[in-house]
C-alpha cells in the first residue's frame, strides 16, 4: 500500500536502552527519594547515622516529649543515654574539618538530614553542642580550641527578652524608619585586659539549662555605652563566678530540646575568652548564622520526610470506600505534592551547602533560603500528613502530631522566617545601588 515503510515495526530494537524497561515501568525511590549516587564515604556515614537516629533519637525522642522539663535533664533521663551514643559516632567540628571542604560541604547536609529524620529536639541539641568548638576553630585562637573540647556542651545564646529576630538585624536593615533597637539585655563591657558581662538572655537558649560552654553574642561598651552593631562574641564557661540559669522552659514542639534564661552578674574574664570583638562583630554573626541556617534546613527536611513517610505508609494501610485511601484521587495528589517539596528542599540545602563550604566567604543569603524552604516545607508536610491521617493525626497515640508541633517551632527558632527573608533581599542588593 503506499505509504507503508518497508521492514517497519512496532517493537523496540532489543538493543535500545528501552527495550531493557519492564513493560508496565514502575521506580521504587531510594530512602530519600531520587538521591544521586553517593561516595562510599557518604552511603556508609548515611547508613550509620540511620541506625542511630531509628533505634536510639526516636525513642527518647518521643519519651522525652511527655515528661515535664524538669524530667528531661534530670540525671536519670534517657537525654543522658542519648548524648552518650551520639558521642561514639565521633561528629564534631574537629573531625568533619579534618574532611575537605567539599567532602565536608556534602557529607554534613546528609547527615544532618538524617538526624532531623530521627528527632528534631535531639537534633537541634546536637546542633547547639557544637558551635561553641566551631566558633573556636573559626577565630584560630588555639586557647579557645584547647579549653573547649568538641565533646563539650554547647549552648547558643544570642535572643534577648526584649530582642529576638532583631537581634539577627546588626545592620538595621529591616528596622522600621522610626524604630530603635532600644538597650540590650546583656552587655559585656571591655575593662584593659578583660570582659566584663551583665545582664540575661531569653528563655530560648538551646541548651541553656545543661551547657558546660556559651557562646555569647552581645552588645559591647568599649567606653561609648553599649552598641548592639559593634557586639562581642565570648566563649564563656557556664562554671564562671556570676553564671546562672533559670527554669527550664515548657513549650509545645521539641520538647526534647532542653531551652532556658541564662544570667550574667559581673561575670569577669580574660579577654583570651572573647572570640570576636566589636571590629569582627559582624563577621562572627555572619559565620554562626551561614552555619546554623544550612543545618536547619537539613534537619527540617529530615522532619518532612519522616512526616512524608508516616503519611504514605498510612494512606496504604488505612482503607475507606472499600480501598485504600491512597487510591483516592486527592490523597495520591496531596502525596505527591508532599514528596515534590521534600526533593526540592533536599536539593536546595545540599546545593547551598556545598557552596558555602567551599566558597571564600559563605553566602548568608543562600544559607537563609535552606533554612525558611526546609522548615516551610516541613510544617507544610506535616499539616498535610495530618490530614491524611485524619482524626488519628491529632492523637498522641501516633507520631505525626509531635512531628506537626516540632515543625511549627522551627519557623521562629534561628531567626524567624520573616525577618531572615527581608535580611537575605536585602542582601541580594548589589552594595553600590542606592
Amino acid at each position: 500500500m503506499p505509504g507503508t515503510v518497508v521492514g517497519a515495526s512496532l517493537s523496540l530494537d532489543p538493543g535500545s536502552p528501552m527495550a531493557t524497561w519492564p513493560a508496565k515501568p514502575h521506580v521504587k525511590l531510594g530512602v530519600t527519594g531520587a538521591e544521586p549516587v553517593l561516595s562510599e564515604t557518604e552511603r556508609e556515614m548515611q547508613r550509620s547515622v540511620r541506625t542511630f537516629a531509628e533505634k536510639v533519637m526516636r525513642p527518647v525522642g518521643i519519651a522525652l516529649d511527655r515528661m515535664t522539663p524538669e524530667q528531661g535533664i534530670a540525671k536519670d533521663s534517657p537525654y543522658w543515654d542519648f548524648r552518650k551514643e551520639y558521642l561514639k559516632l565521633g561528629l564534631n567540628p574537629h573531625s568533619l574539618g579534618a574532611l575537605s571542604n567539599e567532602e565536608r560541604g556534602r557529607l554534613l547536609p546528609i547527615i544532618m538530614e538524617e538526624f532531623g529524620w530521627g528527632d528534631a529536639g535531639l537534633s537541634i541539641t546536637i546542633g547547639a553542642c557544637q558551635l561553641p568548638s566551631m566558633m573556636a576553630l573559626l577565630s584560630g585562637n588555639s586557647f579557645l580550641i584547647e579549653r573547649f573540647p568538641p565533646e563539650s556542651i554547647g549552648c547558643w545564646a544570642i535572643t534577648e527578652p526584649d530582642h529576638g529576630s532583631d537581634s539577627l538585624d546588626v545592620s538595621g536593615q529591616a528596622f522600621h524608619a522610626q524604630g530603635v533597637y532600644g538597650r540590650p539585655n546583656c552587655i559585656a563591657t571591655i575593662k584593659g585586659d578583660e570582659v566584663v558581662i551583665n545582664g540575661q538572655k531569653a528563655a530560648w537558649v538551646s541548651n541553656g539549662p545543661i551547657a558546660e560552654v556559651c557562646v555569647l553574642y552581645c552588645a559591647a561598651d568599649s567606653g561609648n555605652g553599649p552598641d548592639p552593631k559593634r557586639g562581642c562574641t565570648i566563649l564563656v564557661p557556664m562554671e564562671a563566678p556570676g553564671v546562672s540559669r533559670g527554669k527550664v522552659l515548657d513549650k509545645i514542639g521539641q520538647r526534647p530540646l532542653p531551652q532556658g534564661e541564662i544570667f550574667f552578674d559581673n561575670v569577669t574574664l580574660p579577654l583570651s575568652y572573647v572570640v570576636a570583638g566589636p571590629d569582627d562583630f559582624q563577621r562572627a554573626v555572619h559565620a554562626i548564622h551561614c552555619e546554623a541556617n544550612c543545618q536547619m534546613g537539613a534537619v527540617f527536611t529530615g522532619v518532612a520526610r519522616a512526616a512524608f513517610e508516616l503519611a504514605h505508609a498510612y494512606a496504604h494501610e488505612r482503607k475507606q470506600g472499600g480501598v485504600p485511601i491512597v487510591r483516592h484521587q486527592n490523597v495520591a495528589y496531596r502525596l505527591f505534592h508532599m514528596y515534590r517539596k521534600i526533593e526540592a528542599s533536599r536539593a536546595l540545602v545540599q546545593r547551598v551547602s556545598l557552596f558555602n563550604a567551599c566558597a571564600p566567604v559563605p553566602a548568608l543569603h543562600a544559607a537563609m533560603t535552606c533554612k525558611i524552604t526546609g522548615t516551610q516545607t516541613a510544617f507544610e508536610v506535616a499539616s498535610d500528613a495530618i490530614q491524611i491521617f485524619g482524626g488519628n493525626g491529632l492523637a498522641r497515640e501516633y507520631p505525626i502530631e509531635k512531628i506537626f508541633r516540632d515543625a511549627r517551632a522551627s519557623l521562629i527558632e534561628d531567626g524567624c522566617n520573616e525577618l531572615l527573608a527581608l535580611k537575605g533581599g536585602f542582601n541580594l542588593i548589589h552594595p553600590d545601588a542606592w
